[in-house]
């Protein structure tokens, strides 16, 4: 059983696709239920089915944002 960090939380999602193949998730915890788990990425809003994730973890907030130089 895989821990799924609390709603508010920024995580990072590995789950496998219908083809078999694996992707991740990266963002904001949404909600989680028994069997979705919703992450607001830069893909939009993904829906998880709990049964499809591999592993999930907490991570740091991103870096801030490089200052162009002149």
């Amino acid at each position: 059983m895989v821990i799924v960090p609390t709603p508010g939380s920024r995580v990072v999602v590995r789950y496998r696709l219908p083809t078999g193949q694996a992707t991740d998730a990266l963002g904001i915890v949404v909600s989680v239920d028994a069997s979705t788990i919703v992450v607001d990425g830069k893909r939009g809003l993904e829906h998880i089915d709990v049964a499809t994730v591999i592993a999930a973890k907490e991570v740091p907030p991103p870096p801030a944002p490089r200052l162009r130089r002149s």
